[in-house]
């Protein structure tokens, strides 16, 4: 269930890359206990609003973050992962993520991570001879064993096989289920409506709908929104 008080909140975000616009005041709260979606055509900002939820990038307005909110975490569409093994990727990532937790808790924890997400037999292996889903799985593990009061994904199953998808779809509604705080973009409209309770859809940089799910793809919205959930808007390039 959402709380009252947001996790993060923008106001009048505006990301500037150069000429480029990447969002243009953008105003947001983000509460414990939501799932959102963000969608739009590729360059609509979904991913640099992501990341200026998350604290990465330089911003004009306000960014607020409470006490709640940490820590956060990010998995990005294409994983960086250290020329590691699969276990040892995890270890590191507890090391920093929750070094409050002794050697052995952080252990302990990496074990259930890899439990977590089934790669526990190939905790041993190097990580970037992983198949592009058990690689995002992996990432995922990573995310989920410092216990994120806020994870941030971007396009979660892109390149990923049918089977894949179904896998990393399936951990994401165990992490929603469990009350986890998800801000995801996505292309895939049918994930959006299977994962999110909220939607938040972008345009040219700007927060153009911020409904909740059902609403979302029940209502006739108007203006360019609808013209995106009918497959009629054009898409530009990133």
């Amino acid at each position: 269930m959402a709380t009252a008080e947001p996790l993060l909140a923008l106001r009048d975000a505006t990301v500037r890359f150069g000429d480029v616009v990447a969002v243009r005041d953008a105003s947001l709260e983000i509460r414990a206990g939501e799932s959102v979606a963000v969608v739009g055509a590729n360059g609509s900002g979904k991913t640099t609003l992501l990341r200026t939820l998350h604290g990465v990038v330089e911003h004009t307005g306000t960014r607020r973050v409470s006490a709640a909110a940490s820590p956060q975490a990010m998995v990005f569409q294409r994983p960086f992962l250290l020329r590691l093994s699969v276990r040892r990727n995890l270890r590191i990532a507890l090391r920093l993520g929750a070094a409050e937790l002794s050697t052995r808790e952080r252990r302990l924890r990496a074990e259930e991570a890899l439990a977590r997400v089934g790669l526990q037999a190939l905790g041993d292996r190097p990580a970037r001879l992983l198949s592009g889903g058990e690689q995002q799985r992996l990432a995922l593990a990573r995310s989920w064993s410092v216990r994120p009061a806020v994870l941030f994904l971007d396009e979660p199953t892109a390149n990923l096989d049918p089977s894949a998808k179904k896998e990393v779809e399936a951990l994401l509604a165990g992490f929603i289920a469990e009350g986890m705080t998800i801000v995801m973009s996505t292309h895939n409209l049918g994930q959006a409506k299977r994962l999110a309770t909220r939607i938040v859809y972008m345009d040219s940089g700007r927060i153009d709908a911020d409904l909740p799910t059902a609403q979302f793809f029940a209502d006739t919205i108007g203006g360019r929104a609808d013209l995106f959930l009918k497959g009629d808007l054009s898409w530009s390039l990133e």
